[in-house]
């Protein structure tokens, strides 16, 4: 997996003057020997990256020479998606919704499908001013950062089971920069545990939903790369999901939001699973789809 291509570009020893646009074509080539889908337009999509442009800046910027430090940075990244490496991973950063996130194996790669997510709690509590939301299983932040961000919340608590997960969502909450009125706060520990005792008006979760058999059947860039904690859970993919669900009630509060991503294909179990939770447990339970129109988010409200 992360063994050295061949054909890899040596990063040290490449002075050699320059422009962008022959960065880019060294990049393409790399990319393309190493068996890179769309290896012209990652190439360009790379160098944008490491400049903090958008997509069309070393096209725009062809015949500009290209500082050292640049084309090192740039190479680095080039020679780590050769390995397979997926792209974010490569150039350590991912996109969400109005975020640029740093993010590298130690965290799952966010997904443009979980943005709906974000978009769907925002809509819900859009008369809102304050309130306590957690986000639990917060991997690089993305959904926590997002609601602080965008939301009108007091405060918003970012958990995960993995500590060095916790150090990248601290990293790009620092990077945010004071965009945000919400305390942001991170805390260590499995699903709800270190939710003790809190009364949330809105607690959310992307959590791990795929089953250990359906492993084989993932993207390599996906199964090779990504943090197995993150993706995997027992009971069919759906343990995870079951245990937020059981322990909601008593942190949320009287009409509090349950908001969770689910896997398609087991939403309605997961709909079910509310529907039929102890003592009427939840109310108005929504199933909704994601942009492909596949089901994906369940939302209920505390009874």
């Amino acid at each position: 997996m992360n063994g050295r291509v061949a054909g890899a570009i040596p990063v040290s020893g490449l002075h050699a003057p320059r422009s962008i646009g022959t960065l880019v074509d060294e990049i393409a080539v790399l990319l393309s020997r190493a068996g890179v889908a769309d290896s012209a337009v990652e190439a360009r999509d790379l160098v944008a990256v490491v400049v903090g442009q958008n997509r069309f800046w070393p096209r725009v910027h062809a015949d500009d020479s290209a500082p050292a430090d640049l084309v090192a940075r740039a190479l680095a990244m080039a020679n780590r998606r050769a390995t397979g490496m997926p792209f974010a991973y490569a150039v350590r950063r991912a996109a969400f919704r109005h975020l640029a996130l740093e993010v590298d194996e130690r965290v799952l790669i966010p997904r443009q499908e979980t943005e709906v997510l974000v978009d769907l709690v925002l809509r819900h509590c859009n008369e809102r001013r304050g309130g306590l939301v957690a986000d639990v299983g917060t991997g690089s932040g993305a959904i926590a950062l997002a609601l602080a961000a965008e939301g009108h919340f007091d405060r918003v608590i970012a958990t995960d089971v993995a500590a060095d997960a916790i150090e990248v969502a601290r990293e790009n909450a620092r990077l945010l920069n004071g965009k945000s009125t919400a305390i942001v706060e991170f805390r260590v520990g499995d699903l709800l545990a270190p939710l003790h005792g809190e009364q949330l008006d809105v607690l959310v979760s992307n959590p791990p939903y795929i089953a250990f058999d359906e492993a084989v059947a993932l993207p390599p860039s996906v199964r090779d790369w990504e943090p197995s904690h993150a993706l995997f859970s027992g009971g069919q993919g759906l343990d995870a999901t079951r245990k937020i669900i059981e322990g909601a009630p008593a942190l949320l509060c009287p009409g509090g939001l349950l908001a969770l991503e689910v896997d398609s294909r087991r939403a309605l179990q997961v709909v079910e699973f509310m529907a039929a939770g102890g003592e009427g447990a939840f109310k108005e339970i929504v199933l909704h789809q994601d942009l492909m129109g596949r089901d994906r988010f369940v939302l209920a409200t505390r009874s």
